[in-house]
């Protein structure tokens, strides 16, 4: 019988370089499973929500402040009820009763957003929020000295203007509704659509024309 000196590697063991499941990924699986083997959810379900999570992008939040500036009557909507407004004009889905409010920005009233415990966010209409938003440094900042941390987002707020600081929960999001740039009287919805970034919608930059996309 032939004998060959070289070993065949087992093809059930896992590579030496592929690293450990972390504490957090073991607990998403169990309770993933768990969740399955009750008939909570589905299998694909989770994969289904965590797709549409993905799917969202702050481009979603732009068209909804675009429209609130050219459609007074949607702005009074988005005002009085932010997640109907989005939900009605729209389609956007909300995953619980999370509730949407949004605070317009105006010549002596400038809004910021923080999650002081987390990073509760209006995920929504904004997507995933960015690494700053959910560090601690930010977190505890925004609130203590608000002028200094948009200070270093390059925003200058004179003294004569109020800084409201919106601490988000699980069930109560925010966010910013921008000025509108002067100069814009002429864009079209889609044009205005463009200069609308997440960070103004956070609250920490005010929108300005030279966030316009160049064709």
């Amino acid at each position: 019988m032939e004998t060959h000196d070289h070993d065949h590697p087992d093809v059930h063991q896992k590579s030496a370089a592929e690293p450990a499941p972390r504490y957090y990924e073991i607990m998403e699986t169990a309770v993933r499973e768990l969740l399955v083997e009750k008939k909570l959810v589905g299998p694909g379900e989770i994969s289904r929500q965590i797709e549409v999570l993905d799917s969202r992008t702050p481009a979603l939040g732009a068209k909804v402040v675009a429209r609130a500036w050219v459609d007074p009557e949607f702005r009074a909507r988005l005002l009085a009820n932010g997640r109907t407004a989005c939900e009605s004009e729209f389609g956007i889905s909300f995953y619980d009763d999370t509730k949407l409010i949004v605070l317009e920005n105006t010549d002596k009233i400038h809004n910021l957003i923080v999650c002081t415990l987390c990073s509760c966010y209006p995920r929504p209409v904004l997507g995933l929020p960015p690494d700053w938003y959910k560090a601690k440094p930010y977190r505890a900042r925004a609130v203590r000295e608000p002028r200094a941390v948009l200070a270093e987002f390059g925003t200058d707020i004179p003294e004569d203007v109020e800084i409201r600081v919106s601490d988000s929960t699980a069930m109560v999001r925010y966010l910013v509704l921008p000025q509108r740039p002067v100069g814009t009287e002429n864009f079209t919805e889609e044009q205005l659509a463009e200069i609308v970034t997440r960070d103004a919608m956070i609250g920490v930059v005010r929108v300005n024309l030279e966030n316009r996309s160049t064709p």
